[in-house]
This record gives C-alpha cells, structure tokens and sequence, in this order.
C-alpha cells in the first residue's frame, strides 16, 4: 500500500532571518558611532566694564570652573596642580608662547585658582594675557 506524503508548509512566519538582521543592525550602529567627551562647563563670570577685545583664531583658553578644576582647549585636567596646569600649557601651546591666552574663570572660582593659571602661563612665557569678563547688566 502506498499512502501519500503529507506536505510540510509551514503556516507561520520564521522570524529567525529577521531577528539576525536586527542584531546585526545593532552591533554596526554600536561599532560605528563614535562617541565624543565633550566638557561642558557652567560658568558664571565675573562683571566688568570696558571695550570688548577682538577674538583671534589662535587664541588658547583656559577655563576654570567653580570648584576650581581647570580645562585647557576644551580639555580637562586630571588635578588642580601647578606642574599639570603648565604641562598642558605646553602641550597646546606646542611652543608658541607668544600666542594670545584667555582666562575665562567662573565669578565663584577661588582666586587661587586664577593666580595658578596665571603662574603656570608666565612661567612658560606666555605675554598675551587676558581675562573673560561679561557687561554688567542694567
């Protein structure tokens, strides 16, 4: 006797193509992105009258937040030391002392914090000094 195959069709969908795509979509996005350290830093400056000066594009910042911390360029510092704040000085600055350097400190920052940043560029040579202020508001 011959009996007759029963046919095999499957009657749901096989999500398991599906689910391959998806995690390997995942880790192509993971892998891909690049992810970026952005230092956002607060600052609340101090008020001063006068003329505002002219932005350069060779100009290095220095920026120093209320708790003291310093970042040089967008990039912060691993301590508050004098040794560190001129290392990355110089770092930046690549020899070229003569380029004009900003101080952009927080009204709330210590004045020490200032006089280091201030020490640590004379020191090295810096001239060109100048500190961020903001008009006062009427």
């Amino acid at each position: 006797m011959k009996f007759r195959r029963q046919s095999r069709d499957q009657e749901g969908v096989n999500l398991t193509p599906l689910i391959d795509v998806v995690f390997l979509l995942l880790i192509f996005f993971m892998v891909s992105t690049t992810f970026t350290k952005e230092t956002h830093l607060q600052l609340d400056l101090p008020e001063a009258d006068g003329p505002q000066a002219s932005t350069e594009s060779q100009v290095l910042e220095i920026v120093i937040a209320a708790d003291g911390s310093y970042a040089i360029d967008g990039r912060s510092l691993v301590n508050k030391q004098l040794d560190t704040v001129k290392k990355a000085l110089s770092e930046v600055a690549a020899g070229e002392y003569n380029r004009p350097l900003v101080i952009t400190a927080d009204a709330k920052a210590e004045h020490q914090s200032v006089v280091r940043a201030m020490d640590a560029a004379g020191q090295l040579g810096f001239v060109q000094l100048s500190i961020t202020t903001r008009q006062p508001e009427n």
